[in-house]
């Protein structure tokens, strides 16, 4: 392979930007790998781990834009980086701008032109962050941070002067927030209510959002924290604020916390706020125990379907039946799961044993793992689940498998796999051809700043895979959860069309599509109460 760069000195362009010119120089003929990024010492050392660093590269600086293209030939990787450039300097770059928009370069004209505002979000250079940030606290506005490789001292410096102004700092890596009815970054169009939520988790906040939404409540906030607020350095700083706003917020009746595994001192901490808490307080901590949970006074839920299911019921001040009933409404998209469930297993050979999860969302592959782990034991993951095995190189499954192809080491100046559902196409087929695989589970994320059409690009490769398994002589069960809603840009229902014409079964949520997928790989073995799923 032969590997050639450029640098063009002090020029920025947004992440999103350089991932989608990184996607069409990959596409050309020719070209094996390809990336447009910032010369930042993360990306250099993401360049070094696939072979793409060169001395160039190592020269550069946080404030130059570097191409870099492995190609099978010298011509083929000058007309990539060609394309690269030509692809920046035109509108493709700017594309997202929008008519009416008002466009400035400071934080000071900005607030110029909008001077009631009390909130900035940035989407920039986490080695620039804590500079921006910090004029956006002393201006008076909270802070939400979509950028990462943000240092942690610098979040921590920003949350406790966010803390003594009596502002908010969501994130850095904050993926999701929907403040007053207001979406910022990936979120999802939910109707407005009395349940809110503090999450350290995207997907996860997405999950239980629609889920509320879809079971007839609305949000009155969802407060992003940020992946490293719940780390013991950071100690939930995020959370708390969150919980406590929640807390004195008039609309506010239940408050629902949403984690990956949190450190442990960080839950103690955590649980000790929720004790001295007024309302209701619901908690998914992934991974953690009921008992250290309960003891505080909150609700203890497992999965991000239980969580929302819980909210929901406890707004009305219902109990048992009434909880069945919501659920029941919620799985009612699923017509007969006992019989589909055997229309898909009755068709495996003896050899396909593993459940295989190529997933988007790390919180949805988190869940997975769990749940499979307590049905059919040992899960591994790219992911540093505790109560799951680490893969030793995630671009290869053993037994049950859920990978997370939205970590860096799959997304390295490639969109993230709910930018461009494509990019989960090479795993999927690896999948499909492995004669161990007994189903493959996919989740789909709609909303706003995701894929225009995630199902239209998931649909082919779901074809294909199943075609493939077949020239096996190998039936390939595919389970589907679409986290989304009705009033989505994509709308949950026509996506749902979309993959159920091409053989997907869909479930209505992340944790009821593991569940199937368990019960399939089980013969149908597995008691229907032990996997959570509803009898007929």
């Amino acid at each position: 392979m032969i590997v050639r760069s450029v640098i063009r000195k002090d020029s920025y362009f947004d992440s999103l930007v350089l991932m989608r010119v990184s996607t069409k120089m990959r596409e050309m003929e020719g070209v094996e790998d390809a990336a447009v990024m910032m010369g930042t010492e993360a990306n250099k050392q993401s360049l070094l781990r696939i072979g793409l660093l060169t001395d160039e590269i190592k020269a550069s600086g946080p404030n130059d834009v570097c191409f870099v293209v492995g190609a099978k030939t010298q011509q083929s990787a000058e007309q990539a980086i060609a394309l690269g450039e030509r692809l920046l300097l035109s509108r493709y770059a700017v594309r997202d701008k929008k008519e009416g928009l008002t466009t400035v370069k400071t934080l000071g004209a900005a607030l110029a032109a909008l001077p009631g505002a009390n909130l900035a979000l940035l989407s920039i250079l986490g080695i620039f962050v804590r500079r921006e940030a910090t004029r956006a606290l002393e201006n008076g506005l909270n802070v939400f941070i979509f950028s990462d490789n943000v240092p942690l001292e610098d979040e921590m410096v920003l949350k406790r002067m966010a803390q003594e102004k009596g502002l908010l700092v969501m994130g850095p890596d904050c993926g999701t927030a929907i403040i007053g009815g207001t979406a910022l970054a990936f979120a999802n169009k939910v109707r407005r209510g009395a349940i809110g939520v503090v999450g350290a988790s995207g997907t996860g906040m997405q999950e239980v959002t629609c889920l509320i939404h879809r079971l007839g409540e609305g949000v009155s906030h969802a407060i992003g924290a940020g992946s490293r607020d719940v780390s013991e350095a950071v100690n939930g700083a995020t959370m708390l604020q969150g919980l406590a706003l929640l807390e004195s917020d008039t609309a506010t009746r239940v408050i629902v916390l949403v984690s990956k595994p949190p450190a442990p001192g960080v839950v103690k901490t955590i649980l000790e706020a929720v004790g001295r808490c007024s309302k209701p307080v619901i908690i998914n901590f992934l991974g953690s125990e009921e008992a250290d949970i309960s003891r505080q006074g909150a609700i203890f839920t497992d999965t991000l379907e239980d969580t929302a299911v819980r909210a929901v019921v406890l707004l009305h001040g219902s109990g048992a039946r009434e909880e069945r009933l919501v659920r029941k409404s919620l799985h009612a998209e699923v017509a007969g799961w006992a019989g589909l469930i055997k229309d898909e297993y009755v068709r495996l050979t003896a050899g396909q044993t593993w459940v295989r999860g190529v997933f988007s969302g790390g919180t949805f592959a988190n869940e997975a793992a769990l749940i499979l782990s307590k049905l059919l034991g040992e899960v591994y993951t790219n992911t540093n689940l505790r109560q799951a095995v680490k893969l030793k190189d995630a671009h290869f499954s053993i037994g049950h498998t859920c990978v997370d192809l939205g970590e860096d080491e799959f997304t390295l100046g490639k969109p993230h796999p709910m930018l461009e559902p494509a990019i989960r196409r090479d795993r999927i087929l690896a999948e499909a051809v492995d004669p161990g695989t007994a189903i493959i589970l996919l989740d789909v994320v709609l909303g706003y700043g995701v894929h225009p059409d995630p199902a239209s690009v998931l649909a082919p490769i779901i074809v294909e895979a199943k075609e493939r398994a077949q020239a096996g002589r190998r039936h390939l069960p595919v389970i589907v959860s679409v986290c989304g809603t009705e009033e989505d840009p994509q709308c949950r229902s026509m996506q749902v069309a979309k993959l159920r014409e091409v053989g997907a079964v869909i479930a209505p949520s992340n944790a009821a599509a593991t569940r199937m997928a368990a019960a399939i790989a089980c013969r149908g073995q597995l008691p229907f109460s032990e996997a959570g799923l509803r009898e007929d």
